[in-house]
């Protein structure tokens, strides 16, 4: 892992996610995205340090701490395991992956909010959120791939 890149990739995500795409109403979760990212194209050990670093980073721009970490933790490690049992490296269980993990995360986020007396979010902002990064996620993956280098195809064509 190459863990200055990864540095600059979170803060660049984390400053787009705060101030830039903060003005408009659906947005996509870039976190999220990264999350399912490097859960399905790294290892399975620098998947789990780079979910709880990116929840970490989630936090910092969020609401409270510590709800994000924990969930972005914990669904990213599990999908990194996942990942291990079925190859989820097409564009169509990526899709499904984002949406799901984003849904689970915002849920699970809310719950954990909850139990702290913070400010929760809307449910039907939850959905909105998990399927605009569902539909602009896998766009990002091959720029988040070209800046780690780190190759989305294994195995070449042959001719």
């Amino acid at each position: 892992m190459r863990w200055i890149r990864f540095a600059v990739l979170i803060c660049l995500a984390a400053i787009a996610q705060a101030s830039v795409l903060s003005n408009y109403t659906l947005k996509p979760d870039l976190l999220i995205i990264m999350v399912v990212f490097f859960a399905v194209f790294s290892t399975t050990n620098d998947a789990i340090i780079t979910s709880f670093l990116i929840g970490f980073v989630a936090d910092l721009i969020g609401i409270s701490m510590g709800a994000q970490m924990i969930s972005f933790g914990i669904l990213g490690t599990g999908l990194s395991y996942l990942n291990r049992v079925f190859a989820l490296r097409k564009v169509p269980y990526q899709i499904i992956s984002i949406i799901v993990i984003a849904i689970l995360a915002g849920f699970l986020t809310n719950i954990l909010n909850s139990l702290k007396h913070t400010g929760t979010i809307e449910n039907s902002t939850i959905l909105k959120t998990a399927t605009y990064s569902g539909i602009v996620g896998p766009f990002l993956i091959r720029p988040f791939a070209w800046w780690m280098r780190i190759k989305t195809q294994r195995y070449q064509k042959r001719y």
